[in-house]
């Protein structure tokens, strides 16, 4: 790249939030089967960062791997444990009438914290977690921030972090009702409208 006098748009960052073993590791349920065919059978989520201008931002989605929508997400000024707990209520609350589900995760220490964990059982949640440094057990939301990067993140100059998280806001949106999924045929949402009257 530099005898070609190329430049990458931008600094790939990864943000890892393991912290090693600071509570309780739940066992490797999903063990890649992400294939469902109701929704609100298998969520997954994880948390990624954003740098820009020296400002970092970080964003907390749960992730249906039925349709692959963003069923709720939370976005912080830190990687904190409000963040995660948020996403949960707020997806819970969109969606009281969840009965066996499993929430899929990595190890970071966020699901491993006992108010994180506590939440899961007072929706009656069952747990997952990716084995240690094995990303493509959380492929799907990983694809999905693979993907926000590619066509959000790496491509576009951003005024400030401010101005990142509303144009990430306004992808999301676009991501869930307008973006064309391939094993769908249709944005995540219109497969949703499609198929919600016909599953029982």
């Amino acid at each position: 790249m530099k005898d070609a006098g190329l430049k990458a748009l931008q600094r790939r960052i990864h943000y890892h939030s393991f912290r090693g073993v600071i509570g309780k590791v739940a066992p490797n349920i999903i063990d890649r089967q992400f294939a469902t065919d109701k929704p609100n059978q298998k969520w997954s989520t994880d948390v990624t960062q954003v740098d820009i201008k020296g400002k970092k931002c970080y964003l907390s989605p749960i992730l249906d791997m039925w349709n692959g929508e963003v069923i709720s997400y939370s976005i912080s000024d830190s990687p904190n444990l409000r963040m995660v707990t948020t996403m949960l209520k707020r997806a819970c609350k969109q969606h009281p009438e969840i009965t066996q589900l499993i929430l899929h995760s990595d190890q970071g220490w966020h699901y491993q914290h006992k108010t994180y964990q506590a939440l899961l059982q007072k929706y009656h949640i069952t747990q997952s977690m990716s084995r240690k440094g094995n990303c493509l057990d959380n492929a799907m939301i990983e694809n999905f921030f693979g993907l926000m990067k590619k066509e959000l993140l790496y491509i576009n100059q951003f005024a400030s972090i401010t101005d990142f998280k509303k144009q990430l806001k306004e992808y999301i949106d676009y991501y869930n009702t307008k973006r064309i999924k391939l094993r769908l045929g249709m944005s995540p949402t219109q497969y949703r409208m499609q198929h919600q009257n016909s599953i029982g």
